[in-house]
C-alpha cells in the first residue's frame, strides 16, 4: 500500500493516469480504474484487502485488459506501463478465478483437486507471453520473494513479457516505490 501511495503521487505530480489492480483470495480486481484522482485512489487504497491466495495469471491477463480498453478508448495515452509487485507464488489458478471451479484432469499432476506449481506457473508464463505480444505495453516486475525459498516464477513471467526485473532483497514501500519510478521513467523515455 505505501509503494502505491508512492506512486501514486509521482504520476499525479506528473499528471500521468494510475490504475491499480489487487489479486488475492481467488481473483484479481481492478480496484482503481486509470484515473487521475489521487483522493479516489487513496480512499480505495486504505481499504485494499490483503491476504488470500494469489492469482497471478488472473492478474496479468486483467491488467492487460484494462491496459487495452484503456488504450482503445482513450486516444491521448502513450505508453502503458504494468509494474507487477509479486513473489511470483500463484496459487489459484485462472480457471478457478474465472469459472469458480478447476478441472483437475486439464493438470496431469493435480493433487486432492488442486493444481500443481508447474501448472500454475505455465499458466502465469502464457499470460505473461500475451503481455509481450502487445508493443505500446511495457512490463516491470519487481520480485519481493525470499531469497532463501527462491523459485524463480517472476524473474521467468518478466522474461516472458519481454519486460524489465528487479529482485528486491528488502521490499519496504519506498524500495518498491524508488524500483518502480525509476524503471517506469526508463520506459516512457524509450
Amino acid at each position: 500500500k505505501g509503494a502505491a501511495i508512492e506512486l501514486l503521487s509521482e504520476a499525479y505530480k506528473s499528471r500521468d493516469k494510475i490504475a491499480l489492480i489487487t489479486f488475492h483470495n481467488d481473483k484479481a480486481q481492478v480496484l482503481v480504474p486509470p484515473t487521475k484522482s489521487m483522493a479516489l485512489t487513496k480512499n480505495r487504497l486504505e481499504a485494499m484487502p490483503c491476504g488470500g491466495g494469489s492469482p497471478l495469471a488472473h492478474s496479468l491477463m486483467l491488467a492487460a485488459q484494462t491496459a487495452l480498453n484503456t488504450m482503445k478508448v482513450k486516444q491521448d495515452v502513450g505508453r502503458v506501463v504494468i509494474v507487477l509487485i509479486t513473489d511470483g507464488r500463484a496459487n489459484i489458478p485462472l480457471e478457478l478465478s474465472m469459472d469458480h471451479i478447476f478441472t483437475p484432469s486439464t493438470d496431469p499432476d493435480s493433487k486432492d483437486g488442486m493444481p500443481s506449481r508447474k501448472f500454475l506457473k505455465n499458466e502465469a508464463l502464457a499470460c505473461a507471453k500475451k503481455l509481450a505480444s502487445v508493443k505500446e505495453l511495457d512490463v516491470v516486475v519487481i520480485d519481493t520473494e525470499d531469497v532463501f525459498t527462491k523459485t524463480g516464477v517472476a524473474k521467468d513471467i518478466a522474461t516472458a513479457a519481454l519486460g524489465k526485473y528487479v529482485h528486491l532483497d528488502k521490499a519496504d514501500s519506498m524500495s518498491v516505490a524508488h524500483v518502480a519510478r525509476e524503471n517506469i521513467r526508463r520506459e516512457t523515455e524509450e
